[in-house]
């Protein structure tokens, strides 16, 4: 240890861990064995506000503290020490003592522009969620890729100007125009009944959710330019096979999810009717009296207006515009219609894009109802994210329940394939855990593929052991899993659109299938897995997932590399105390354990016996 030492995962030092409530106090200390120090101020501010310089004490002793009170409401704090010297020369001069990347152990530095400086995050309330959701396993489902459960593979309503693939094998794809945009969208005919013929199989496999890409009316196959908020896609379905869908998933206790796309609709929308479909005077770009007008944003009416990204298929809705927010979240709104059909929960794509006020809005609107959940398509650490020059309120209370955990995907490939060394992604974590208030930890909504995203075997190189692995990490950590479809089935591909492939029902990968049901049923057999306490153990070449409560533990010993790894307990590290003894932990592994090479070992039982 340094003469000067603060690490703000050790509650000896920052008490207590984690994010803490509005109006409660953390204890900070500070070490200094250094006899030429003669004080230590803590600096801090509410993200914005202007600083607190505070002098600490030490009574006589080489620590410092202080007890702050967060009494300045919900948000970002953040902190640093002010080290004072008097050198032997009678020289007054000042270091400062910062984080060195997120938390943990910090170090001095003798400039104030070279500070990193710590976190707190403070918040208004916990965001307790349903027991339905913090103990399930979700599946995303891709509609149109997943099953048609019409006899005989009839489409329902095919889209003009489309093309529907002669055969389920067939690789999807785009056809362009002369500029890039799409000319033709691609259609598999996968639908509502489809979903609810293969019921039993996610049964089989484990799972208690889904979560569905948009199903409302719309152009594309993908659904997130949106036609109509108010009407089903016809080529799902009708509004009453997607009622007798929701009520035979509630029957076999499984819960759905849909999307909110509330940031952009489509160029051909009922709203914006670029293309007349919805009648000559109707619609924003036809109409400047239209009621819909408002909703968007012309720069030089009609042809040049704001759009998501700068696709011009997408016209960017006004979110601050009141009619639209009630249009939304309001009585008579898109949210009311579809939660009384007795939809689970929503989550928001590109919350990015969505102001707090409005994603307030949209919570108030659930929160009227039993046992809905509202995430948020984040894909970094949301207690601290920047959006449009604004620093975000997702997770501080009356938001989001929680985030899509984006950043367990990507250090698990960083951990399965880039080599990345396992105490990275130990720290990588204890800052998420650090910077995220408990429940909100706890409820992220886990992926390690989407329809966003390369698929995870072909990322992998189609290793399917480490496709396990990365199973394993998906189930084992904090959050609540959710399966891209067709993940567990062995499917390949890249980037959009061979990422949403027809899925393989006849020919499904059962290595990756058991690999993936295996996992399903660890965390349902261990409640722990859902509930305990988190805590990442680390050697050269191996990470560990402990999870634990006062009397049951799993632990997990994850080894990507290409060889054999014994399990040395004396080599074993953690950034956060060890809940038990080296010489228990020693019990409870055993004598020369080792862990094959792309392999888990798995230890569980009761962690005081």
């Amino acid at each position: 240890m340094t003469a000067v030492y603060f690490n703000s995962w050790l509650e000896e030092y920052k008490k207590p861990f984690g994010a803490v409530l509005e109006n409660e106090f953390v204890s900070f200390k500070i070490s200094v064995e250094d006899d030429f120090v003669t004080g230590v101020t803590l600096v801090i501010a509410k993200d914005g506000n202007k600083p607190h310089t505070i002098a600490m004490e030490s009574y006589g002793t080489q620590q410092y503290h202080f007890d702050y009170f967060f009494n300045e409401g919900k948000g970002v704090y953040f902190y640093y020490f002010e080290v004072h010297y008097l050198d032997a020369n009678r020289a007054k001069h000042t270091r400062y003592y910062g984080a060195i990347e997120g938390g943990g152990a910090g170090q001095l530095v003798d400039h104030f522009d070279e500070i990193k400086t710590y976190q707190v995050t403070c918040y208004k309330k916990a965001e307790v969620t349903p027991k339905w959701y913090r103990e399930g396993v979700f599946y995303q489902i891709f509609p149109d890729r997943f099953y048609n459960g019409n006899k005989h593979g009839l489409v329902n309503h095919p889209k003009p100007n489309t093309f529907i693939y002669g055969n389920h094998h067939d690789e999807p794809m785009y056809i362009k125009d002369e500029n890039g945009d799409i000319s033709r969208w691609d259609f598999f005919g996968g639908n509502f009944k489809g979903i609810k013929e293969k019921i039993p199989y996610l049964k089989e496999l484990g799972i208690t959710g889904i979560y569905l890409n948009p199903i409302f009316e719309a152009r594309s196959n993908h659904r997130y330019d949106t036609s109509d908020y108010l009407a089903i896609d016809p080529i799902l379905g009708t509004e009453a096979e997607f009622l007798e869908l929701l009520s035979e998933l509630h029957e076999n206790n499984i819960h759905v999810i849909l999307d909110g796309v509330f940031s952009h609709v489509g160029r051909n929308s009922i709203y914006f009717n670029y293309d007349g479909a919805y009648g000559q005077t109707k619609g924003a770009y036809r109409n400047i009296h239209s009621r819909y007008y408002p909703w968007f944003n012309f720069n030089r009416y009609p042809d040049d207006y704001r759009s998501w990204w700068g696709v011009k298929d997408l016209p960017e809705i006004n979110k601050d515009n009141p009619e639209f927010q009630q249009f939304i979240y309001g009585d008579n709104g898109v949210l009311a219609k579809w939660n009384q059909f007795g939809v689970d929960g929503w989550r928001l794509d590109v919350a990015d894009e969505l102001p707090d006020e409005f994603i307030a809005g949209i919570r108030h609107n659930l929160d009227q109802f039993e046992e809905k959940v509202l995430l948020g398509e984040v894909w970094e650490d949301a207690s601290n994210k920047i959006s449009y020059g604004k620093r975000r309120q997702y997770i501080l209370g009356n938001h989001l329940h929680g985030v899509m955990n984006y950043p367990l995907r990507e250090q698990a490939l960083a951990f399965l394939t880039a080599g990345c060394a396992p105490e990275t992604i130990a720290k990588h974590f204890t800052t998420l855990q650090e910077n995220y208030p408990r429940d909100v930890f706890y409820n992220s909504f886990n992926n390690i593929g989407t329809h966003d995203t390369e698929r995870i075997l072909t990322q992998l190189d189609g290793d399917t052991r480490k496709l396990s692995l990365a199973f394993g990490l998906l189930h084992l950590f904090p959050g609540v899993p959710c399966v891209y479809y067709g993940d567990e089935a062995g499917l390949t591909g890249g980037k959009d659109p061979e990422n949403r492939k027809f899925f393989p029902w006849d020919n499904i990968d059962l290595k990756c299938y058991e690999a993936c049901q295996s996992w399903i049923a660890l965390r349902k057999d261990n409640p722990v897995i859902h509930q305990g306490e988190f805590l990442l153990l680390y050697t050269n070449r191996l990470l560990g997932v402990l999870r634990y409560d006062s009397e049951d533990f799993v632990l997990v010993f994850f080894n990507p590399s290409n060889g054999m790894q014994a399990i040395d307990v004396a080599e074993i590290q953690t950034l956060r105390p060890l809940p038990i003894t080296k010489e228990r932990l020693k019990v409870i592994i055993g004598e020369n354990q080792t862990v094959q090479e792309a392999e888990t070992c798995v230890f569980s039982g009761k962690l005081f016996a």
